[in-house]
């Protein structure tokens, strides 16, 4: 733009010295117009270079480059682009969200509170979240104010605000139906800013400012509808905790009473297993009581017969046992005879013996009485007597006269 006034002013300061130039002679007026000429080129490129025609489009905007002659336009949204003086007029609009927050509105007693419709004044801290239409970039280049903000969204704002607000009593505003009027206020505004290019993304109510006699009031009124609510809840409590209590009691009841139909159907089945059981068991304890028998007789039969057994092996090893003894005591009769026999025959020889060799006699004798016994061998006596006699001391005159003889 300065540029542009620069080059506009050029020409009119040649004008101005034109009535001081037209005094010099016909001769220096060619070297004249080639001197202003080559100035007007030299102050153009100067003015170039300190400012160039470029626009660079920053973070998060786009811009949107109209010809003035044609009146054609493009969007641009990132680089930069030339915007020569004169041509081209270049306009950066945001593509992020913006927010404006209406701080006339805020309070109750501000710059521009709003009416309810008992007549009080009230403010509300409204917050306005909007964007530009991306679609409509080159239209709205040219249709959209410089402040966005005081030209459209505030105007509009305050249409819908006021009028919606006024409709309504503070209590309404302040407690029960503050949802209902932001989507209300939100849904009349974004139609009204869809018009002019501008789409409403949200519309926030945050803290309503009352004036202080009627806070006060609606702070006690408020408490004591607190206070009432709080008791219905109470009273909703315990009537649910009765009905709960009821519902428990029914409950434990039904369970009882079917743990009991559970506990008689299960004796039922007790009952009848233990019947059904005992039709397998009797039999079986007859069978029992059958087979005990059979065995009992079994058994008695079994001792009869090993008693019979015994018995009869004791008879017949009585028997074998009297067989063997009459065979002994055969045997041993027999041996006797025998050795009878053989001490007859003995002694008979014995005797043929003795009656041959009497000595055989005494050394017989002193050979079973000892072997310390000094064996005399002498012929007998003449009176025939027993050569003992002598060894003995029956007759001393003989024996005297045996040591004669020695």
């Amino acid at each position: 733009m300065e540029l542009m006034q620069r080059l506009k002013a050029l020409p009119q300061a040649i004008r101005n010295a034109m009535p001081a130039m037209s005094g010099m002679a016909a001769v220096n007026g060619r070297v004249l117009g080639t001197l202003l000429v080559a100035g007007a080129i030299g102050t153009a490129g100067y003015l170039f270079v300190s400012h160039p025609p470029l626009y660079t489009v920053q973070r998060g905007e786009a811009a949107v480059r109209s010809n003035l002659f044609t009146g054609a336009a493009t969007v641009w949204t990132d680089g930069r682009i030339l915007a020569l003086p004169g041509v081209h007029e270049v306009r950066g609009l945001p593509l992020h969200d913006l927010s404006y927050r209406a701080t006339n509105m805020s309070r109750a007693d501000g710059s521009a509170p709003l009416q309810s419709v008992e007549g009080l004044s009230l403010g509300l801290d409204l917050t306005v979240r909007y964007g530009i239409d991306p679609n409509r970039l080159a239209q709205l280049a040219r249709s959209l104010p410089d402040n966005i903000e005081r030209d459209l969204v505030e105007p509009a704002l305050q249409g819908v605000a006021y009028r919606l607000v006024a409709k309504r009593t503070v209590r309404e505003i302040f407690s029960s139906q503050r949802a209902e009027l932001q989507q209300q206020m939100e849904a009349e505004l974004r139609v009204k800013l869809a018009s002019d290019g501008i789409l409403l993304r949200s519309v926030q109510i945050g803290k309503v400012d009352l004036p202080a006699d009627y806070r006060r009031g609606m702070d006690a009124l408020l408490a004591e509808g607190l206070s009432a609510e709080k008791m219905r809840y109470t009273l909703e409590l315990k009537d649910k905790q009765v009905k709960q209590s009821e519902l428990e009691a029914a409950a434990d009841k039904v369970r009882r009473e079917i743990a009991a139909e559970a506990a008689g159907r299960e004796q039922v089945l007790a009952a009848k297993a233990q019947e059904e059981a005992m039709k397998h068991v009797i039999p079986f304890k007859q069978r029992q009581i059958e087979q005990r028998e059979l065995e009992a007789k079994a058994q008695s039969a079994s001792r009869i017969r090993v008693a019979e057994g015994e018995a009869q092996a004791r008879r017949i090893e009585a028997e074998g046992e009297a067989q063997a003894r009459q065979k002994l005591a055969d045997a041993e009769a027999y041996r006797i005879a025998q050795l009878g026999k053989v001490n007859a025959q003995q002694m008979a020889t014995e005797g043929a013996l003795l009656s041959k060799h009497p000595l055989l006699v005494q050394k017989t004798m002193a050979d079973k009485l000892s072997d310390k016994v000094q064996v005399i061998i002498a012929a007998p006596p003449a009176a025939g007597g027993f050569i003992g006699n002598a060894l003995l001391g029956a007759g001393k005159p003989a024996a005297q006269s045996e040591e004669g003889k020695e």
